[in-house]
């Protein structure tokens, strides 16, 4: 049986304790074993590396280096890493380490909540999901050009003119070092995880990233 553990907190705003509850009935239906936590040491256990996949369902928060080296080791000897909105984006802001291997950065969402249209690619993963229109923040994101995009929003340039038609990754995977890394900047609040593209994008990014 693979496991899964999933560590929320930060933010009201962002509902991360609904949100990991819905995390963990998505892998909980597919048969995994889940632990849900707010204990952020227990990314740094020394055990970590025993789970399958890791979700963070943190926005900002700090973690010891010692446990943080232990994260990282975890996910490069293949353990996956999936987040989404403010989870990876928006986590351990101050760790470089974090940063690097969750290959992206939250910088803005202009205008707020907001409508936008989120244009899905041709990539195996996500197809049968057609291109959708969505209200919520639009993410700008500062990312790793090794990621492989697999959707993506472009700016109107109505709340910030200067960026205007700037095409941005909204779901992208990547690799750190044997580890799967996968990241969907949809769900500002557990609402958005109900049901619909949104939720099936995050399920599939899921199963994708676990070992």
């Amino acid at each position: 049986m693979k496991k899964a553990l999933i560590v929320w907190g930060g933010m009201a705003l962002h509902t991360p304790e609904r949100g990991a509850h819905v995390v963990r009935e998505l892998l909980e239906a597919e048969g995994f074993l889940v632990t849900v936590t707010p204990d952020y040491d227990a990314l740094g256990a020394a055990d970590v590396g025993r789970n399958d996949l890791i979700v963070p369902v943190i926005t900002d928060g700090v973690l010891a280096p010692d446990k943080m080296d232990n994260l990282v080791a975890a996910v490069r000897a293949g353990t996956g890493l999936a987040g989404y909105h403010m989870g990876l984006a928006t986590t351990f802001r101050s760790s470089v380490p974090f940063r690097y291997m969750a290959s992206v950065y939250w910088v803005q969402h202009p205008g707020n909540i907001i409508p936008y249209r989120v244009e899905i690619g041709d990539d195996p993963l996500l197809a049968g999901i057609d291109s959708f229109e969505h209200v919520s923040e639009q993410y700008y994101l500062n990312y790793d050009p090794a990621v492989d995009v697999l959707a993506t929003t472009t700016f109107s340039g109505e709340f910030h003119p200067w960026r205007k038609n700037v095409v941005m990754p909204v779901v992208f995977t990547t690799m750190h070092d044997r580890g799967r890394v996968f990241y969907s900047s949809l769900g500002h609040t557990a609402d958005e995880l109900a049901d619909g593209p949104v939720r099936e994008i995050l399920r599939r990014g899921l199963l994708w990233a676990a070992r």
